[in-house]
């Protein structure tokens, strides 16, 4: 930690969604969704609000960081994906040291698959009609 800053910024993108994350170094663990707490955000699906802590857990720290997270497009399983990544860039900006502990954890590297577009005369991406002998 070289200087002190107010917050710590990180850019985490999956499929089609993109979140933006702001951590302070300062606080009780809260994490804010677009302005909601994040089991409001998800509609009571607590399965994604446990996903969001393991960049927490990766490093040990729980409950020392408060993170508000702006997030649009894409489904909700995306959308964690994507805060994932932001989340864990931050931290890894806030100290040098968490970069490893998160880049073991698999947790840095950003998921490159994306739906891919449909053809002419597909039905889906590679879905062709069936092929008829006579």
């Amino acid at each position: 930690m070289a200087t002190k800053k107010q917050y710590y910024y990180g850019l985490g993108r999956r499929k089609t969604s993109t979140a933006s994350s702001r951590l302070f170094a300062k606080g009780k663990g809260e994490i804010l969704i677009n302005d909601k707490t994040a089991l409001d955000y998800f509609d009571g699906n607590e399965y994604l609000v446990a996903r969001l802590q393991k960049p927490f857990v990766a490093i040990s720290g729980e409950n020392q960081f408060d993170v508000t997270i702006k997030t649009k497009g894409g489904g909700h399983s995306s959308q964690v994906d994507a805060i994932i990544l932001a989340v864990s860039r931050s931290l890894a900006e806030f100290n040098d040291d968490y970069r490893s502990t998160l880049k073991r954890s698999g947790l840095i590297k950003r998921d490159p698959r994306e739906k891919e577009r449909n053809k002419p005369g597909l039905r889906r991406a590679r879905r062709a009609e069936q092929f008829s002998k006579r």
